[in-house]
């Protein structure tokens, strides 16, 4: 009998030592998983949920690293946004952002590098096959020229200007100067209601305040205005 409480007691002490041990380290794993979400959430836009640039920048370049001349990087900017703003507010002008974000989520997919650089400006970096290219680039355009429905249940007109550049195209598989390429495209076709693919010619644009401008040769796909 007294064997049996002998037993019983290095169980019961055995139980109580591995309980009492495993407390802290339940407290650090909470701990360890509240300290991922705020890291998480760093690299987050609050408002469209989209990645901040420095997130995106690093899986862009993943996503070129990894799908070389299969990628496609892509610059957009929302259409005369100020007018939105001034018009209609600000909590409209975070509405139209919010939904630009969701529609360049759905259009780009799960695996792909979807940001928001800052303002009305968003870039997404993708695998996209040159065959696949025209096809889907057209449907961004209708999807980012489609009306987004406010809180008030009005609806606002929308546009935004869409600019791409391609390793195969361009023969770089550089992020910035495929981004630089896309921006110069993007502004050549400036409220076209297109997207502009970029060429070679695009990549010697000059740098204005940050951002390449001018209107040398394109290719050009996607809706009339």
């Amino acid at each position: 009998m007294s064997s049996i409480l002998r037993v019983q007691g290095s169980i019961g002490l055995r139980t109580l030592l591995l309980t009492t041990a495993a407390v802290p380290l339940t407290g650090w794993a909470v701990h360890a998983v509240a300290l991922h979400r705020q890291l998480a959430a760093t690299k987050r836009d609050p408002l469209t949920g989209l990645l901040r640039r420095d997130a995106y920048t690093a899986r862009a370049r993943r996503l070129l690293a990894r799908h070389g001349d299969n990628t496609t990087v892509v610059m957009v900017d929302a259409d005369r946004f100020k007018a939105v703003n001034d018009s209609l507010g600000h909590a409209a002008g975070d509405t139209v952002l919010a939904a630009f974000g969701a529609r360049l989520t759905a259009w780009a997919g799960p695996r792909a590098a979807v940001g928001r650089l800052g303002g009305d400006e968003f870039a997404v970096a993708l695998e996209l096959p040159a065959a696949r290219r025209t096809q889907r680039l057209e449907q961004l355009v209708r999807m980012l020229h489609t009306p987004v429905t406010l809180d008030d249940g009005h609806t606002v007109d929308v546009a935004a200007s869409v600019g791409a550049a391609t390793p195969d195209v361009l023969g770089i598989r550089e992020l910035t100067a495929l981004q630089r390429a896309a921006d110069a495209a993007l502004y050549d076709g400036k409220h076209s209601g297109r997207a502009i693919v970029a060429t070679a010619a695009h990549t010697t644009v000059p740098s204005i305040n940050g951002r390449r401008a001018g209107r040398p040769g394109t290719a050009v796909w996607g809706r009339a205005a």
